[in-house]
């Protein structure tokens, strides 16, 4: 795997980053933000390719976590990633969040007051939890296999959970 497998990650509310880290120069943080912005309103993962790099989203609540990778990495290593930081965040904020809310990207008009939201402020968390990034990303980068079996194994659940949805459903038994 190249050394800038994984090389920018944040994690925002709505179009508000609240945390990021990157090891690398470059403009990943502008292009990240504008494809945050175009990021569809009914998606719960998402990928835009630019330059030899994927833009991979995952949205979850009111967030939304991204790592840009470099093209050889694929998407199965950094979606693994993405809901490592997405669970660790979860666990250390998880009181503060509340109830899951609408779509983080849809428009509902309502003036929330930004002072009072730790999760309102852009940057806001950028100390407090980008080192926390850098911590996965480098357990990612320096663990390709494992997080690439862990990743596997994931999408194999979540198949089976579905065909016996299915079955479920055809059958009518509940």
């Amino acid at each position: 795997m190249s050394q800038r497998g994984l090389i920018y990650s944040f994690v925002a509310k709505g179009t508000v980053v609240l945390a990021e880290y990157t090891a690398f120069s470059g403009n990943f943080s502008t292009i990240a933000v504008q494809c945050l912005q175009k990021l569809p309103s009914n998606s719960t993962k998402h990928t835009y390719s630019c330059d030899g790099h994927t833009f991979n989203f995952l949205v979850d609540s009111s967030f939304v976590f991204l790592v840009v990778a470099h093209e050889s990495v694929g998407r199965g290593i950094p979606f693994a990633f993405l809901e490592r930081l997405k669970d660790d965040f979860k666990r250390i904020y998880g009181a503060r969040i509340g109830i899951e809310g609408p779509h983080p990207l849809a428009d509902e008009d309502d003036d929330d007051d930004l002072f009072g939201d730790t999760f309102g402020i852009a940057y806001n968390l950028d100390k407090e939890f980008g080192p926390r990034i850098k911590e996965h990303m480098e357990y990612c980068m320096s663990h390709p296999d494992e997080i690439s079996k862990i990743s596997k194994i994931k999408a194999q659940m979540t198949e089976v959970k579905g065909i016996m949805m299915d079955n479920i459903d055809k059958d009518g038994c509940l």
